[in-house]
């Protein structure tokens, strides 16, 4: 229950700062050197939007939790590579969903949009591992 709790609370934050933050740099709003006044506006607006990032993205960071959940219980797979599979699959989840976005393609799109889900994923499925996941119970030798 914790692994999904960590997913609720951490994903939809970090998914949401990202995905402001690309959908700022794809559409040029970074093409400049920023002022005070325009991250000001930047935070405002992502803190205004959270409510929002909850409600949407609560869903999606419950499902990557699953996955995380299902891949925990596979005892080949160790902690690292099961954080990594965990990103893979948010990257290529939210790329599926945000990648066509805008007018643009390309490889900068598809990276950035791909973070959105890649970074929340990776850091929420650590964040388990390191604070929740009991140890493995030593095996009985004989």
């Amino acid at each position: 229950m914790k692994r999904y709790l960590i997913f609720a609370a951490v994903g939809p934050f970090l998914g949401a700062f990202w995905l402001l933050l690309t959908n700022t740099l794809v559409s040029g709003y970074w093409s400049h050197p920023p002022t005070t006044a325009e991250i000001g506006k930047v935070l405002a607006f992502f803190v205004t939007a959270l409510p929002y990032s909850y409600l949407f993205g609560l869903l999606p960071a419950l499902m990557i939790a699953a996955i995380d959940d299902i891949l925990f219980h596979v005892k080949r797979i160790g902690p690292i590579v099961r954080i990594l599979m965990v990103g893979v699959i948010a990257f290529g989840a939210t790329e599926l969903l945000y990648g066509s976005r805008g007018q643009d393609n390309g490889a900068f799109q598809f990276i950035m949009f791909g973070l959105v889900g890649f970074i929340p994923g990776t850091i929420s499925a650590w964040l388990v591992h390191r604070f929740v996941e009991e140890p493995e119970p030593a095996s009985q030798g004989a």
